[in-house]
């Protein structure tokens, strides 16, 4: 019993010790607080997640939440914009401390990075001029059918998987170019977000929505692979939110009114 003391004595002192050695491990969440800024991603051109209203002010859905995110920090909000593509790469060198968008997180993804629980979700769908003779999404799924969606996005993917037969057009710049082709007779059908059809069936007027939903996503924001801290915070910002009625009081703002008359 004496010996087990006494080993118990120097392990514990052995480990005080080596606690005491360890230096203070820095977070993106500490260095966030100190620095007063939350860098924040968003896409340059992507109604209604993150676009430039009439004022010239950049407003949106992802681009409000992050707003919020920030005043509860007690810190500066700060935007830097880019294309779809370049939203990973610039978490990913340590430009942004985080991407607001609306993000689907596939395994892909979180094998780069981590994602927050889901701010919101998009049902994802087919749109066709008012014309045409298609009436359900699957239909589509035939050789001289050609299919838009946003490059590098899950839509695209979902356009890959559900309709192999058709062509694949790929754009760049948020979801505005696949409406604009669409409605112009370029495209014989676009895939995207419902919220993102129903705005584009205002805007255009010459559109409609397939029947069926092609697939319901998860849509979250992403962090740095090693920003445990910040992760756990967005978590809980997004469960505090949505208790509260806060958040989804915003997503029903965006998703189901006329937000244009606003901005």
């Amino acid at each position: 019993m004496l010996k087990i003391k006494q080993w118990l004595g120097v392990a514990s002192v052995a480990l005080a010790a080596a606690t005491v050695a360890l230096p203070a491990q820095a977070d993106e969440l500490s260095d966030i607080i100190k620095r007063g800024e939350l860098r924040v991603a968003v896409q340059t051109s992507g109604p209604l997640m993150s676009f430039m209203d009439k004022t010239g002010k950049r407003t949106g859905l992802a681009v409000e939440v992050a707003k919020r995110m920030a005043d509860d920090l007690g810190v500066k909000l700060v935007l830097q914009d880019y294309e779809w593509k370049g939203l990973l790469p610039a978490l990913l060198s340590g430009k942004a401390d985080m991407v607001a968008a609306d993000m689907t997180p596939t395994p892909q993804r979180a094998a780069q990075v981590l994602f927050s629980l889901p701010m919101f979700y998009a049902d994802t769908v087919a749109v066709v001029p008012k014309d045409s003779p298609y009436k359900n999404f699957a239909e589509l799924n035939k050789s001289g059918v050609t299919v838009g969606a946003l490059g590098a996005s899950t839509y695209a993917e979902v356009g890959k998987k559900m309709l192999p037969t058709a062509t694949l057009k790929e754009f760049s710049g948020g979801s505005a170019p696949v409406g604009q082709a669409l409605s112009s007779g370029r495209l014989d059908a676009g895939i995207m977000s419902l919220s993102t059809a129903n705005q584009f069936l205002v805007d255009f007027g010459n559109l409609r929505v397939l029947e069926g939903v092609m697939v319901r996503e998860p849509l979250a924001f992403a962090v740095g692979p090693n920003a445990f801290r910040l992760k756990f915070w967005l978590d809980n910002w997004q469960t505090l939110k949505t208790a509260d009625n806060s958040l989804p009081e915003l997503v029903q703002y965006w998703y189901s009114t006329d937000w244009k008359k606003d901005h």
